[in-house]
């Protein structure tokens, strides 16, 4: 495993990820670059395979394995995290809110960009987890839907509060209820990421659109309209607009989903269902609009003043990337003071302005807008009140829920 230290560069990215917007931002970012089309929920195949190697159901909670804690002799954590999620100086070589953390505990952070999609990182480290033995990590991020599953398989520790003083005080109100952690028992977010509707306002040319119905229905929209290829996102868009909370959805209202987005697709309304291409082909107007991920916009459109955004009457999806201890790590106080840091508003002011997805550290507003202001006053960053609760959650399906919801959007999706 790569490992980052304070005194040395971290590893080298591939060149798609470390590619650049114009503004000097990085173009492909951890949700428009692995996420969609890889970072998925489980298909039926993957879940069966899932219980060909013998891995309990995702019901069968063990509870979560301690080994001997070595963080008192050992000053080091090691941190599985995705690539582009975490501040970077002007430099490129260096992290400082993880030299920050060492400076001020001594505990050297072993940081790695080895997490490139959900479903592949799972199956790297399942081996392990399933065997009771230590993956070599110490905190992983995953996706709130393989958050769920994990601590349901009982493969992550319980996390002490005692050592997250921060973490518990400092959460925002947006996120501190999830149905599959309650009381955040086992996970912290690391960031929020939300799903808005994205336009280019030179290919709209006057077209109004303000809703999900509006990008299925308009017909002078024909063939310019975007959907995302993560099922939870564009499901979760189309439920809402249809009157459905997707943290209760049942299956009936599911289908009746899945076949409202079918007649957009039959009769060519849907370009296509994108992964990180939706970006560009957003900047040209080759898509008019589409559902698009908030962190992206942001970054869009500072370097193109024809990119907007609008959040639906009928409100908007939020999903979360979750940090955890994995069973048998070596140091897992050490991995909580590392959550708890993350926690303190001025180190998620710093996440938040080189991220620019929505920040779960209540009270970070005053120190980013030292850095950037107008990131402070971006609701798709900091979201206020009032824009926090028109946020809505997809509820965590079970194992066969999970697969049949994925094999219909599959079809759907023509994937």
């Amino acid at each position: 495993m790569e490992q980052y230290e304070p005194d040395r560069p971290p590893p080298a990215r591939p060149d798609a990820a470390g590619r650049g917007l114009p503004g000097g931002r990085p173009a492909l970012t951890r949700r428009s670059l692995l996420r969609a089309g890889a970072g998925g929920a489980l298909t039926a195949g993957a879940l069966g395979a899932l219980s060909a190697c013998g891995i309990p159901a995702a019901g069968r909670t063990q509870g979560g394995t301690a080994t001997e804690d070595r963080s008192a002799e050992e000053k080091t954590v090691n941190f599985s995290n995705w690539p582009e999620y975490i501040d970077v100086d002007d430099s490129g070589k260096h992290h400082p809110t993880l030299e920050t953390f060492t400076r001020r505990t001594g505990i050297r952070v072993q940081y790695s960009e080895d997490i490139n999609d959900n479903n592949e990182f799972f199956g790297k480290i399942k081996p392990q987890l399933a065997a009771g033995q230590d993956t070599g990590r110490d905190v992983i991020v995953l996706t709130d839907w393989l958050a769920a599953r994990v601590i349901r398989l009982g493969w992550v520790q319980k996390l002490d509060p005692a050592n997250l003083p921060h973490a518990f005080a400092n959460l925002a109100e947006q996120f501190r209820s999830p149905e599959w952690d309650p009381g955040h028992a086992y996970s912290y977010p690391w960031q929020g990421v939300s799903t808005v509707i994205a336009y280019n306002k030179k290919a709209l040319d006057g077209i109004q659109v303000r809703s999900v119905s509006d990008l299925l229905d308009n017909p002078r929209l024909k063939g310019r309209v975007g959907f995302l290829s993560e099922m939870r996102d564009s499901m979760g868009m189309t439920l809402l607009d249809m009157g459905k909370d997707p943290a209760k959805v049942t299956g009936d209202d599911y289908d009746a989903a899945i076949a409202r987005v079918q007649k957009a697709v039959d009769k060519g309304q849907i370009r296509r269902f994108t992964g990180n291409d939706y970006t560009s082909d957003l900047s040209k107007g080759d898509l008019a609009a589409c559902l698009a991920w908030g962190g992206d916009v942001v970054q869009l459109k500072a370097d193109n003043p024809d990119v907007g955004y609008l959040i639906p009457d009928a409100g908007y999806m939020t999903a979360t990337d979750c940090m955890l201890i994995p069973n048998k790590a070596r140091h897992k106080a050490n991995a909580e003071r590392l959550i708890d840091f993350f926690y303190e508003p001025e180190q998620g002011a710093a996440l938040a302005a080189y991220i620019n997805y929505v920040s779960p550290v209540d009270g970070v507003k005053p120190y980013l807008a030292k850095i950037d202001k107008s990131a402070a006053d971006n609701p798709l960053i900091i979201p206020d009140k009032a824009t926090a609760a028109r946020s809505h959650a997809f509820r965590a399906l079970g194992e066969k829920e999970e697969a049949a919801y994925e094999e219909k959007f599959a079809k759907l999706t023509g994937a």
